[in-house]
């Protein structure tokens, strides 16, 4: 079950697509430099309605980072995976890879389907302070409606 509205946002410290460590609580160390975070867990790159909601982000990434909000994608693949998929598909927002421990971010915020072994299509709105402040859990072919997370954003 997904954490919910309310709830403090599970701190983690993922490797991005080049490598580099992003810690969740970064974003809320400092009051004068907070932003909201929208973190995005989908399931694998290079899938179809994947690859589409991350070209919709792509599309309307001025929503999405600014001085007020950081775009945090999430998947279980490996940094070399999204490496890739990132210039591929030219997206320049970080790329986390939840591989190893495998899952276990998205397990933590509840979005991990251990069946087939990736995340569900998760999306957390999370405030400056590190609370969530909306969320949104897709099953696996179902895409979600960046609308919907765009009013949350407005909202805060």
């Amino acid at each position: 079950m997904a954490i919910e509205v309310g709830a403090e946002a599970p701190d983690f410290e993922l490797k991005d697509n080049h490598g580099r460590t992003v810690r969740l609580s970064d974003f809320f160390a400092d009051p004068a430099t907070s932003r909201n975070v929208v973190l995005f867990f989908y399931p694998f790159a290079f899938t179809g309605v994947c690859t589409g909601e991350l070209r919709a982000l792509r599309d309307n990434l001025d929503h999405f980072v600014n001085d007020d909000t950081q775009l945090l994608a999430v998947s279980n693949d490996s940094i070399h995976t999204l490496r890739v998929f990132a210039e591929q598909e030219g997206l320049e927002f970080p790329l986390l890879s939840d591989f190893w421990k495998h899952g276990e971010v998205s397990r933590a915020y509840g979005v991990f389907d251990e069946d087939k072994g990736c995340a569900l299509r998760g999306t957390f709105v999370i405030d400056r302070s590190g609370t969530v402040r909306w969320s949104v859990v897709n099953a696996l072919p179902d895409a979600r409606d960046l609308d919907d997370c765009l009013k949350a954003l407005a909202a805060l």
